[in-house]
Formats: structure tokens, sequence, C-alpha cells
């Protein structure tokens, strides 16, 4: 009888996170399809550099999408937390003053980016008439980052109160408004890297307003941010925020050491590197947004303190991770030819863009399971885990073997050694999330019992404020 309801239950969790994924994925696969529409199109217009510069300024956006990433998975964390329990108002005054943060932190951020965009782009290898058009294209979409991190963690917070179909529906109408405006400005009226950029943001502006009415209709909105709340809120939203944002940037920073250590080879080698960076989160949509949709998952059970679910869960996203990958990665095997002719990509480009449709998708597999973990270890309690485990894995974990493999194998060196360091970091990372798992009985009834301890050794800061 046990084992019976153990497998309903992992069953239960299984599809509750199938579809958490998949509806999240169609949204996120919506931008994505746009971005590598947007390559495409760049792509049709027979510059290198053009592609070369995309694939600059790609790196560079990736890094201030990861802050808002970051502030997003407090938000939902937070909301997800109250709600399961039972907290509806805190939820609600965390919802509010998360966006306030938001809002304000995304702006200070976007401003110290943009004022050092040519440094940057400099620093990532790009020279000449390449570097002028990246920068070109990142002083018109940094400005934007506000909007984009409204509705990044207005999908998590929606997400957080199981509505994944709304969070969904933000980001298809943002990527249909990139899609439509994308031929009208590069083409129509003859913009190229410009009107791609503006389209984009208009595409973030969409976003953060289909994501906000929602809440606004449905979820008690967003109300006035009172002073004495903010103050309160801050450490449990820092306590998330800080460590998931320092662990959402080190992916880019490992991005712009294989970005420069790809400049080395060219603008070829480089405008192959953009157009693997643009398949890579179509291809594994769902695998990106698998980690958004099993946080709040977790979340709510371990508020809940049902942790037999949280093991559950854990498994049944890797088991579902391991799936995704084995059926895509056989389509892009079987379609890496009209793929790679797709990009008009020669040379040294399609040799790149063969490598990625060949084994090196299957190893995302390992990406997977550190999204996984990631999202577990900032659930329940252990947001520093994920920071040391990603700057792990795209320092000390990547440099050494994208060094060795570019010593060998030139510019597809660069990618295996980036995928080999993928490999090795996922594995302690489902090690250390099945050990987190396993001792959160424990610590949850120590923090209870000294709650000044805990609070001082850093863990789990939020879980005093879920009693309020």
């Amino acid at each position: 009888m046990a084992e019976a309801q153990a497998k309903f239950l992992k069953g239960s969790l299984f599809r509750h996170i199938s579809v958490m994924s998949l509806t999240s994925s169609v949204g996120l696969m919506a931008i994505f399809a746009v971005d590598f529409i947007d390559m495409i199109f760049i792509a049709m217009l027979g510059k290198a550099e053009l592609a070369a510069a995309v694939g600059y300024a790609a790196t560079v956006l990736f890094f201030t999408t990861s802050f808002g990433i970051g502030m997003a998975i407090a938000a939902g964390a937070l909301v997800a937390r109250a709600l399961g329990a039972g907290d509806a108002a805190l939820a609600s005054e965390r919802k509010t003053h998360a966006l306030t943060y938001g809002v304000v932190f995304g702006t200070a951020f976007a401003a110290l980016v943009w004022m050092n965009l040519a440094p940057i782009v400099d620093l990532l290898g790009a020279k000449g008439r390449t570097a002028d058009l990246a920068v070109q294209y990142l002083r018109i979409v940094v400005p934007s980052l506000p909007f984009l991190m409204i509705g990044m963690m207005g999908g998590a917070i929606l997400r957080a109160h199981g509505d994944a179909r709304r969070a969904m529906m933000a980001t298809i109408y943002g990527g249909l408004i990139n899609a439509v405006l994308d031929p009208i400005l590069i083409f129509g009226l003859d913009l190229e890297l410009t009107g791609a950029a503006l389209a984009s943001v208009a595409a973030r502006i969409v976003i953060a307003v289909t994501a906000l009415m929602p809440i606004i209709r449905h979820y008690g909105g967003v109300g006035r941010p009172r002073p004495r709340g903010l103050l309160r809120d801050l450490p449990p939203i820092a306590a998330i925020a800080f460590p998931a944002i320092l662990t959402q940037l080190a992916t880019p920073v490992g991005q712009a050491i294989v970005t420069r250590a790809m400049a080395d080879f060219g603008e070829m080698a480089v405008a192959g590197m953009a157009i693997v960076g643009r398949l890579s989160p179509l291809a594994f949509g769902v695998i990106f947004a698998l980690s958004g949709a099993v946080g709040p998952i977790l979340g709510q059970n371990y508020g809940a303190r049902n942790f037999e679910r949280v093991q559950s869960g854990l498994t049944s996203a890797l088991l579902f991770t391991g799936l995704v990958i084995v059926v895509v990665s056989s389509v892009l095997f079987a379609l890496r030819d009209p793929i790679a002719d797709l990009f008009m990509a020669t040379g040294v480009t399609r040799d790149l863009v063969f490598l990625f449709c060949g084994p090196l998708s299957l190893l995302f597999f390992f990406n997977g399971v550190l999204f996984v973990a990631n999202a577990t270890f900032n659930n329940l309690g252990h947001p520093f885990y994920s920071t040391f485990l990603n700057w792990g894995r795209n320092t000390v974990g990547m440099i050494p073997l994208v060094l060795l493999g570019s010593s060998f194998f030139g510019a597809q060196g660069v990618l295996v050694g980036q995928a080999v360091g993928g490999v090795i970091f996922g594995v302690l990372a489902w090690w250390l999330a099945r050990r987190v798992i396993a001792r959160a009985p424990q610590e949850i009834a120590a923090a209870e019992a000294k709650p000044s301890e805990f609070g001082r050794q850093g863990r789990l800061m939020s879980l005093l404020y879920l009693r309020r």
C-alpha cells in the first residue's frame, strides 16, 4: 500500500512539474524563437560583422537579464512560501515590495552597465566596426531592463500562485510583438541592428504590462509600498535575491570567458557561437523554464513541511529533464544540415553548429540538473550553494577546460571545454541537493529552537518571517 502511494505521489508530481514546465516554456520559447529569427534575419543581411556583433551583445544582455532572474527567483520564492504557510496577507505585501525593489535596483544596474558599454564590449574581444555595432545595439536595449524585470518578477509571482498560463501568455505577447516588428524595422525601414534593438525594447514593455495586469485583476493588485514594510522585507528579499543574482551572474561571466576565447578564432567563430547561443535556449526552453516552474512547487511543499514531496519533486524534475534532453537532441541531430543551411553557415561557423547538434546537446542534461538543484537550494534556504556551484562551474571548472580544448581542437574545443565543466558540476549539484533535502527537517527544528543562531549562520533568513 505504501509503495503504491509513493508511486502515485511521484506520478502526480511528475505531471505537475511537466505541466508547469511545458506551459512556462511556451512563453520562454516565444522569446527565444524571436531571438532565433533575429539571428536568421541578421544572417540574411550577409554581413559577418553584424552576426558577430549580435554574439557580443548577447553576452552583455545575458549579464543584465541574469540580474532580473535573481530578483524574480526571490519574488517567486517568498510569495510561494507565504502562500504555502497560509499567510495571504504576507504574500501580498511581499509581492508589492519585491516589485518595488526590482524597479529601483534594475534601474540602477542598467544605468551602471549603460555607462560602461564600450569597455565591456572591448573586454569581450570585439574590435573595430563589430565593437561599434554591438555598443550601438546595447545602448538601445539596456535601458529597458527595468521593464524586463517587472515582467520576469510578475511571471514568477503568477507561478507562485499556480497561474502558469497567464505567466506564459505575458511572454507570448511580447514574443509576438517582437516577431511582428522585426521584419518591419530590420528590412522594411532598413534599420538592421537598430531595428532589432527597437523591437526588443517594445517586446519588453509589452511583457511588463501583460504580466502585471493579471496580478492587478485576479491577485489583489500591487499595493502602495510602505516604508516599514520595505525595511521589514528587505532582509528576506536580499537573503534570496543577493545570492541568486550572484548565482545567475556566474553564467554570463562564463559566457564572456567563452566569447573571449572564441574571439581568437575570428568573426566566423564568434558568429557560430552566436548561432549556438540562440539555438540552445530555443531547443531547451523547457529545461530553462524547469527551474522557475519547479521552484514554487518545492517552496510550497517546504512551507507546508511536506519533505517527502520535496524529495519526490527533485526526482521527478530530473526524470523530466532526461526525457526532454533525449528527445530534443535526437531532433537536433536529424536536422543539423537544414539548421546550418538556414543560417547559410559555412566553414568554422557550420562546424560549431554541427558540434552542438551532435554530442554537446546531450550533455545539456547536466545543465538541467544544475538548474533543478539551484531551484532546490533557493527554495530550501541555501541560496549560496547555488552561488558557489555556478561560479565554480563558470570559473575554475571551465577556464582550464576551455583553454585546454581550444589548444587541441581550436574553436570547437572551446565549446567542448565549456560542456565538460557543466558535466562535473551538474553531478556535484545533484549530490548536494539530495543532502540539503535530507537535512531540511533537522535544520528547521534548529531554526525554530534557536532563531538568532540560525540567522547568524546565514541560512534561510526568510524563514523567520513565515510566522509573522
